[in-house]
């Protein structure tokens, strides 16, 4: 059963007092964040008086954006823990009406800057050195300057930065303190608690279809809430695109994550036509080895071998990420010792909290991993994948000012993505077991299927729907189901039974509102099959090289991060390849069984 938040240990919690020791303490620094906003806005009107008025702006900018950080990230971690708690909920509506208002208060800083006469920003950045560190920051203003706007419309938009972000907000609200769902039995009668996400891979049929119609049942409830929720964040996305003057709202947020639209329909184009035979080969197997007649969608991550379930504690568990990823260094194998003896991870199970998992890394603290921990061998992977972001997020904010910590959401994915593979491949080449090992490799399986196959979906469904809105279509959940499903009857061509639940599995996923999300998981699992292979065969120099990639930030563009990696992603050879190990993996299964 799942426990109250405050029944939890306190063990398998995230330990938030290392942002802010109480909420009063909070709630004190978000009341003096307007003192921050007024020191940036004292350099409205004079940024032509000379590149040191200019790097005194952007040092207080950086300043309050350090405070800011922490503000947001302790209300944003708090409500994960527990959306249901009411004073989160208050803390998060604070926060991000304070960060709309200083969002507005500093949108000067880049118009004005931009409104400058032409090579003024260049001499800047040539007549005073300091300003070295801001040089990407201003680079990019540069590049973004043919689709900025008047700074009253830039204003306005930001001042409007709460509202523009309600639709993730209600989404966000809706799915983890209304969507309720009934006890669901297995087999044998036995009741099981039941969430978003809970029994997709329960090797008991009856519990995982009845798991499924319960889920179906309880999001139906809000189809076209969702529906509605989803078609605005499209049409918002379609309209300041015009403003701005793209040529659509994929160029728009493409532009965003510094790559092409070139790149971004190869990532589709090549893994929707090209893994789609390998993915329905496995299916076949599936079919058979579970005896199915039919396979419905939520048998897709069904065990095939449900008597080999190895189990790990989290003590375990830790000791083994340890061992495989030292492979990457001192220093980072010092930063994953810290981040899970010092409670960076919150795995607990309790009502209200966030599902999925994910990683927040907060500037100036350190970074918190989100997850449920069930005493399996899978949760090892999912720790693993979390703290490739954390090593990520410490060893940038730890060689790089805040400006220039993050690359783009293109390469956001691949630290993450290699971590999982390294500690596959350790497991591999330390186990003799043919059970372990075929278990390994469909666990790699569902690695793949959930970043190539759901995630890229997913990010087909954003293709298909920002087409239709662009032509005036408005999106709303029938137009959703009826897109969706012909999208897995495209991909699956028959092997999977396309029902009602499975044209609903838009409404599962808050990433349709962060832009392009999704694809990138397919970028990024592409460039981390690329150099989790090139370690696995050349040991100490590729893992230097990918610490030094780690290292640099968001000092380069990801494609440039991508190269220096050794993975050219303007090519679509890495991604036919990553799908060729994919094709690989399947036949491996395929004759294990």
């Amino acid at each position: 059963m799942q426990f109250a938040r405050a029944e939890v240990p306190v063990a398998e919690t995230w330990n938030v007092e290392d942002i802010f020791p109480t909420p009063l303490a909070w709630e004190q620094e978000l009341g003096e964040l307007a003192g921050s906003v007024r020191s940036v806005a004292a350099y409205k009107g004079r940024l032509h008086e000379g590149p040191q008025v200019l790097l005194a702006c952007l040092l207080a900018l950086e300043t309050l954006q350090t405070r800011a950080v922490k503000v947001f990230s302790y209300a944003s971690l708090n409500l994960s823990a527990d959306g249901t708690n009411p004073l989160y909920q208050a803390m998060a509506g604070k926060a991000g009406a304070a960060g709309a208002e200083a969002q507005a208060q500093t949108s000067f800083v880049q118009s004005e800057a931009l409104g400058l006469p032409g090579g003024t920003l260049e001499k800047y950045l040539c007549d005073e050195p300091e300003l070295g560190p801001f040089r990407m920051t201003i680079e990019k203003w540069l590049e973004k300057k043919p689709y900025m706007l008047g700074p009253e419309t830039e204003m306005a938009l930001a001042a409007l930065g709460e509202v523009l972000g309600s639709p993730v907000e209600v989404y966000e609200r809706s799915r983890t303190a209304d969507l309720k769902f009934e006890s669901v039995a297995d087999s044998e009668g036995k009741l099981y608690p039941m969430s978003l996400g809970r029994h997709e891979s329960a090797a008991d049929l009856a519990l995982r279809r009845n798991a499924y119609a319960e889920l179906n049942r309880g999001l139906k409830q809000y189809l076209h809430t969702y529906g509605t929720t989803w078609g605005s964040e499209v049409k918002k996305n379609v309209v300041l695109a015009k403003l701005r003057g793209y040529a659509s709202a994929i160029h728009m947020l493409v532009d965003q994550q510094e790559v092409n639209t070139e790149i971004y329909h190869n990532i589709h184009d090549v893994i929707l036509t090209e893994l789609a035979p390998h993915m329905r080969k496995y299916a076949q197997l599936r079919k058979k080895v579970l005896g199915l007649e039919k396979m419905l969608y939520c048998d897709i991550e069904a065990p095939l071998d449900p008597s080999f379930n190895p189990e790990t504690t989290y003590e375990e568990a830790c000791e083994l990420l340890l061992a495989s990823l030292k492979v990457l260094g001192p220093e980072y194998a010092q930063i994953m010792e810290d981040g899970l003896s010092n409670r960076w991870v919150d795995r607990a199970d309790n009502l209200g909290k966030r599902t999925g998992a994910f990683c927040n890394s907060v500037y100036g603290v350190h970074p918190y991993i989100s997850m449920s921990w069930g005493n399996r061998m899978r949760n090892a992977l999912t720790l693993a994948h979390e703290l490739g972001h954390a090593g990520q997020g410490v060893l940038a904010q730890r060689y790089q000012r805040l400006a220039n910590t993050r690359p783009t959401m293109f390469f956001i994915e691949a630290p993450s993505t290699i971590n999982e593979l390294l500690v596959a491949d350790h497991i591999l080449a330390n186990s003799k077991s043919k059970e372990m090992r075929r278990w390994l490799i469909m666990q790699l399986l569902m690695t793949y299927h959930h970043n190539f196959v759901r995630h890229l979906i997913e990010g087909e469904l954003q293709r298909r729907t920002y087409t239709l809105a662009e032509q005036g279509q408005p999106i709303t959940a029938t137009v959703l189901n009826k897109v969706q499903g012909e999208i897995l009857e495209e991909f699956w061509g028959g092997e999977v039974v396309i029902d009602e639940g499975a044209k609903m599995v838009w409404m599962r996923q808050a990433h349709y509102y962060r832009g392009l999300y999704p694809y990138t998981y397919a970028a990024g699992l592409t460039v981390g099959t690329a150099v989790a292979r090139a370690i696995q065969a050349d040991g100490a120099p590729v893992a230097a090289r990918w610490i030094e990639v780690l290292k640099a930030g968001g000092t380069l563009k990801p494609l440039e991060l991508a190269k220096l990696a050794g993975v050219d992603m303007t090519i679509k050879k890495p991604i036919q390849d990553a799908v060729a190990y994919v094709g690989w993996l399947v036949d491996e299964v395929v004759k294990s069984f």
